[in-house]
C-alpha cells in the first residue's frame, strides 16, 4: 500500500517531467518512484542531515550530493527516525542500499567507494517498493553527459 501511494501518478508524469532540484525520480524494469527531496549539498547541510526530525513524510526524503564521486559514510547519531540510505555512484546508479538504519546508533554505515549521492528515505519503505543495486536516479545534481537516466529522456 505504501509503495502505491509513492508510486501513484508517475507512469503518467514522469514521461513529461523534467529534472527538478527538489525532486528525486528512481526506476527499474521491476518499477519506479518519486521523492520531494531536500538537498544537501554543501559540507554544513550534509553534516546537518535528519538530525532531530521527527517524522517525515512518506514520499519525502534527504539527497546528499558530494563535488565528486568519494568513499562515504553515515552514522545515525542524533538521527530520531529509522532511515534506508540509497547509495549512487556518478551515473546515479545505486550501487548499494542499507535498509532501516537504526535511530541513535552511532555504528558506521558505508556506502562503498566512488559514491556521488545518497538519498534518505523512510526506514523500509525501499524493501516495499523493492529499490535495490542496478535502479537509476534522475536528478539534475548528476551529470547529465555521464547521467544513466539523463533528464532529456523520457520515461
Amino acid at each position: 500500500m505504501i509503495a502505491a501511494v509513492v508510486l501513484a501518478g508517475l507512469a503518467s508524469t514522469a514521461a513529461a517531467e523534467t529534472c527538478r532540484e527538489d525532486v528525486v525520480m528512481l526506476r527499474s524494469d521491476a518499477g519506479s518512484a518519486r521523492f520531494s527531496v531536500e538537498v544537501a549539498d554543501d559540507k554544513a547541510e550534509r553534516a546537518q542531515g535528519l538530525i532531530n526530525r521527527e517524522s517525515m513524510a512518506m514520499s519525502a526524503g534527504m539527497l546528499f550530493v558530494y563535488p565528486e564521486p568519494q568513499a562515504v559514510g553515515f552514522w545515525m547519531k542524533n538521527t530520531l527516525i529509522p532511515l534506508d540510505m540509497i547509495f549512487m555512484d556518478e551515473t546515479g546508479t545505486v550501487k548499494k542500499v542499507h535498509h532501516e538504519a537504526q535511530p541513535l546508533d552511532e555504528s558506521p554505515i558505508f556506502g562503498g567507494q566512488d559514491i556521488l549521492a545518497v538519498l534518505e528515505i523512510n526506514g523500509g519503505l525501499a524493501r516495499k517498493i523493492g529499490i535495490s543495486e542496478g535502479w537509476t536516479m534522475r536528478h539534475a545534481a548528476i551529470d547529465q553527459s555521464k547521467a544513466a537516466w539523463p533528464c532529456s529522456e523520457s520515461q
